[in-house]
This record gives C-alpha cells, sequence and structure tokens, in this order.
C-alpha cells in the first residue's frame, strides 16, 4: 500500500494552497540553513577533541594504544 504519484500531487497542491509558495521557499533555505549550520559544529567539535587528546598525549574514546595492545 503506497501513495501514488496523483495523491503526491494533491498533497503538493494543498500543502502550496496553505502556505503559499514565498513561505515555503523561505521555510526550505532555513532548513538548508540549520542542517549546514549542525553539520560545521558537528565536524568542529570533532576536530576539537582530536587537537585536545594530540596536545594531551592521549587517545580518543575508543582507540586503542600500542601499549594497552601488549596488556591484551
Amino acid at each position: 500500500m503506497g501513495v501514488s504519484v496523483t495523491q503526491l500531487l494533491i498533497i503538493l497542491l494543498i500543502v502550496i494552497v496553505l502556505f503559499g509558495t514565498k513561505r515555503l521557499k523561505n521555510l526550505g533555505a532555513d532548513l538548508g540553513g540549520a542542517i549546514k549550520g549542525f553539520k560545521a559544529a558537528v565536524k568542529e567539535g570533532s576536530e576539537d577533541n582530536k587537537t585536545i587528546a594530540d596536545k594531551e598525549g592521549e587517545t580518543l574514546e575508543g582507540e586503542v594504544t600500542s601499549k594497552e595492545k601488549d596488556k591484551a
């Protein structure tokens, strides 16, 4: 039981009538900006963790050092 193309077009038409094209365009732009910002924050956080671990001589969570391999 899937959604047919005709049903999708009807839903799209209803959404356009309710919200208008200008409001939908703004919504899409806002959503795209939010996703881009989230990706940048995740990347920055990952780089920060790696930099901190390198400075302190520690490993990141889940990494195994040669000393830990010898103990195992």
